[in-house]
């Protein structure tokens, strides 16, 4: 059997559909950059809707099943051949599987009388990929990896589940906290194995002879507290022993970020950056947990935010740039547009958090954070995209 590189470089079709991140990192974060104007264009110079559905509730969506879902299959279509030793999805599989994504966002402008056709269309893409990363986890024997496999069809059946809210209400909010709490167990589960790995490189390279500490049952007490605290959160997202269990969660994986020395590696963006999106993780966690024992000091939107906008905004386009530059031939190493566009991510995730405590400049800020948010994943079309759409060097 030929193995994945060889794979590659057989493969003569269109160069952006020779790997899955290439075509999932760009279209998502292109959909990234459109979707949040979209979104306030609605509010302030439309009805407040998008297709038939409530400018609000469409914003959340696509940015937790469309964008995010993008960037996740663009991220374990690479993983998951190095996890298990099988050959990528390339070519037509893999084209069919992006327009079943591309489909997904179209769905989202019907109107509110094709629903039903609406909600069919965009859960296809999740069930489908759900699927696929259970077949090859399996077929590999790769246990340890069983568990992106279950993550992975848990946003799936969030999705289907946001979709239904028209006909059963209650299940629209625990939907959403659902997917919030799925991408955050992906993130202190994959950035927990990569940040330390990839700091663990750099600091070698240079000669650095203590780096990170390595995984251990500390590391796994803290993902267990931590997927304890969001399933809490999920069932019961106002009792204060969730706030209790969300706050001790973010503390503990604070401490599991300090225990990989990431001001060792502030030379390199292309490093430090996975730090500072693991650190939104933890103030995220704990900004939520507040919220829920002190409502009146703390938002609730503050601690989504930090999680969203922070964690998920940070951490996908670090992982984004750093496998599109190493996936392509190209040194891992943060150029200044590199740089620029983790600028513009971190300032729009401070101004999203900081927006609903300082009350008479909250819509400003909102416009402000958007802003940053758009331009953050436009120049990672700009930079980037010509890497994707072509052939690696």
């Amino acid at each position: 059997m030929a193995s994945s590189a060889e794979s590659i470089r057989a493969y003569s079709g269109p160069p952006v559909f020779s790997f899955g991140f290439r075509p999932f990192f760009l279209f998502s974060a292109a959909w990234a950059a459109v979707a949040v104007p979209v979104w306030v264009a609605s509010m302030s110079l439309g009805d407040g809707t998008v297709g038939g559905m409530d400018g609000r509730l469409w914003h959340i969506h696509e940015m937790l099943f469309g964008y995010l879902a993008g960037v996740i299959a663009g991220f374990l279509l690479t993983a998951v051949p190095n996890w298990t030793g099988r050959l990528p999805v390339t070519g037509l599989k893999l084209a069919g599987l992006f327009a079943l994504w591309a489909a997904g966002r179209a769905a989202g402008f019907l109107p509110a009388s094709m629903a039903v056709a609406a909600t069919v269309v965009d859960s296809a893409f999740l069930v489908v990929f759900a699927g696929l990363i259970w077949r090859e986890v399996l077929a590999a024997k790769n246990r340890r990896n069983l568990p992106v496999c279950l993550l992975v069809s848990m946003l799936a059946l969030a999705n289907i589940a946001f979709h239904l809210r028209g006909a059963i209400p209650l299940v629209g909010p625990g939907a959403e906290r659902g997917a919030v709490a799925v991408v955050t167990g992906l993130i202190a589960l994959i950035g927990g194995r990569v940040t330390p790995s990839f700091t663990q490189n750099w600091t070698q390279a240079k000669g650095i002879l203590k780096g990170p500490t390595a995984f251990n049952r500390f590391d796994a007490g803290v993902l267990a507290l931590t997927a304890v605290a969001l399933v809490a959160w999920v069932a019961a997202p106002h009792s204060l022993v969730t706030g209790g269990a969300m706050v001790a969660a973010g503390l503990a994986n604070l401490a599991r970020l300090a225990r990989w020395r990431g001001w060792l590696v502030r030379r390199e963006a292309l490093v430090w950056i996975l730090h500072l999106g693991y650190a939104w993780l933890g103030v995220g966690l704990i900004l939520l947990g507040l919220a829920v024992l002190w409502p009146d000091a703390v938002p609730f939107t503050a601690g989504v935010h930090a999680l969203t906008t922070g964690a998920m905004g940070v951490e996908t386009l670090a992982i984004m740039t750093r496998a599109s530059r190493g996936h392509t031939g190209r040194p891992r190493v943060a150029d200044r547009a590199t740089t620029a566009l983790y600028l513009l991510i971190l300032s729009a995730a401070v101004v999203r958090v900081s927006a609903p405590f300082l009350v008479e400049w909250t819509i400003a800020l909102l416009a402000v954070s958007a802003m940053l948010w758009s331009l953050a994943f436009a120049v990672f079309v700009a930079v980037y995209g010509p890497m994707l759409w072509r052939r690696s060097l």
